[in-house]
């Protein structure tokens, strides 16, 4: 595969697939750390699911990136033995989960984000990541009716409830500007329609989190603050460091270790 694409193409894609494969990643372990830590019982299970399918898609993902690459780099190896540096995960999802309401919050600004994404992708040239996102969305779909009907519950519930879901969107709303800043990589793999052009998503995006946000009787936080940029450079918060040493401690213990 790696001989498929032009040396320029290959690095672009490369990079591209890591910012997909690395985002689910985050998020799933993220929401892994509920496990056990539910409100209740239903709901530990609704989150462990989402976050199996949200590793699952990563696990495609960044097999996928290793291939692309070419040099022998398993969806293991991306995942267990890069530094912080080197991942391209917006930088929402590697923040600590908080209540139940910021966990939820995060996970339908995601959400929406996501469905549009792999909605667009299924055009994609490249046949492999086109399948992906087919899969995916079936996936998606659930994760994002879940996520806002519990923003309607929380928004449209008791005074504690909303209070905090408002302060939990109004907090996370600096993160959301990074899903659609186009840099040189996105926008040379979408004049060849490899990628899906995120900042095209942005209108539909708005529309469906307004609408959602307005039912729950909240209110969308100004723009007039100050935006997060730079983690598809990585750049990321402190957190980020703190999420690997867990997830990465006992691969990198035991880097020999056959699974």
């Amino acid at each position: 595969m790696s001989e498929t694409f032009d040396k320029q193409t290959r690095a672009d894609l490369f990079d591209y697939l890591l910012r997909l494969g690395d985002d689910r990643l985050i998020l799933g372990h993220r929401l892994s750390e509920w496990c056990g830590h539910g409100p209740m019982l239903e709901e530990d299970i609704a989150l462990s699911n989402i976050s199996l399918d949200c590793i699952g898609q990563a696990i495609s993902l960044l097999k996928l990136a290793g291939e692309v690459e070419g040099e022998g780099r398993s969806e293991d190896d991306l995942a267990y033995f890069r530094e912080a540096i080197d991942f391209r995960n917006l930088m929402l999802l590697e923040q600590p989960n908080g209540d139940f309401g910021y966990t939820i919050m995060r996970q339908f600004l995601f959400d929406v984000y996501s469905f549009y994404l792999y909605e667009a992708l299924q055009e994609s040239t490249f046949q492999p990541l086109a399948e992906i996102a087919v899969k995916s969305l079936k996936e998606v779909r659930y994760h994002l009716r879940h996520s806002s009907q519990w923003v309607l519950r929380l928004g449209d519930g008791t005074e504690e409830s909303r209070q905090r879901i408002q302060q939990a969107l109004d907090n996370q709303w600096r993160y959301v500007e990074e899903m659609f800043v186009l840099d040189d990589i996105e926008e040379r793999l979408i004049v060849e329609n490899i990628a899906a052009d995120a900042s095209a998503l942005q209108e539909k995006w708005r529309e469906m989190v307004e609408k959602i946000i307005h039912q729950a009787t909240l209110q969308i936080p100004g723009d007039n603050i100050y935006k997060t940029q730079g983690s598809r450079q990585g750049k990321h918060s402190e957190h980020l460091g703190y999420l690997l040493s867990e997830m990465q401690i006992l691969s990198r213990s035991y880097p020999d270790a056959q699974w």
